[in-house]
């Protein structure tokens, strides 16, 4: 900052990013983005705006990391614009090593939306979510109960592939989660279903083991959720299927006759 202000380049950057993040219905600023503007010359400043500081409600919420913002009218326009918002995202270390940012597929009306951990070699190579070994077993498993993949919305916690497939470490999910809770609301599914423990943990902010959680229901903002096995588990321990075509049917029936209460 010079002697005479702050500079006008760096105040109209922080403007647009402002912007872009009210948009989008993100709840992650505290600033006055009308003060920005008036700096800028961008409105009159005699000129009375609405305010941009959060409501004690949204403070609440974001105090509250494990929920999401609640959705109003208008706070997300679709899933394309979420993930221009994202960028050529290099929010957290896994940026370094990705070949493709791994956003999600499906239907984006979706009533069903499936969320894994992260994207896998292949996942990472294509861009797209499980179509590697693990995801060629969802889409059987779906089959089995007569779901299709485009019938679903299916993304994971974090982008960008973990070295070595290990699981996203904690800073890596909160770099993903405003963009995964956008994708939600944009979706808007009936039901969520989560594979594996990680997914579940962080969505339900639940660290059981998955042994624990699958074929319980839960909620995420509303959202009924109900925890599986993931697919590459299954592929390791095949005796667990017949669990896993319990919680799809599970799935099917709640998805026509609606979700117990969790």
């Amino acid at each position: 900052m010079s002697a005479a202000g702050p500079d006008p380049g760096w105040l109209a950057a922080l403007a647009d990013n402002l912007a872009c993040r009210e948009r989008l219905g993100l709840g992650l600023v505290r600033g006055d983005l009308n003060n920005l503007q008036r700096l800028l010359g961008r409105i009159n400043p005699d000129t009375p705006q609405p305010s941009t500081q959060p409501s004690p409600g949204q403070m609440g919420r974001m105090e509250r990391p494990h929920e999401a913002p609640v959705k109003s009218p208008g706070a997300v326009s679709g899933l394309a614009q979420v993930r221009a918002a994202m960028g050529e995202c290099t929010r957290c270390p896994l940026h370094e090593g990705r070949r493709n940012i791994v956003f999600g597929k499906g239907a984006e009306n979706a009533e069903l939306m499936i969320i894994g951990e992260g994207p896998g070699a292949e996942e990472d190579r294509q861009g797209l979510p499980f179509v590697g070994r693990a995801g060629k077993l969802l889409d059987r498993m779906l089959a089995a109960v007569g779901l299709k993949t485009s019938q679903v919305y299916i993304t994971n916690i974090v982008k960008c592939r973990p070295p070595g497939n290990r699981d996203p470490k904690a800073d890596e999910v909160a770099a993903c989660r405003p963009f995964l809770e956008e994708q939600i609301q944009a979706v808007s599914p009936k039901i969520i279903c989560t594979l594996g423990k990680p997914a579940a943990g962080a969505l339900l902010g639940n660290q059981a083991p998955i042994s624990a959680l699958r074929g319980n229901w839960h909620r995420f903002n509303g959202v009924p959720v109900l925890p599986m096995f993931h697919p590459a588990f299954l592929l390791r321990q095949p005796e667990r299927k017949g669990l896993a075509y319990q919680d799809l049917k599970a799935l099917v029936n709640a998805l026509g006759q609606g979700p117990p209460e969790a």
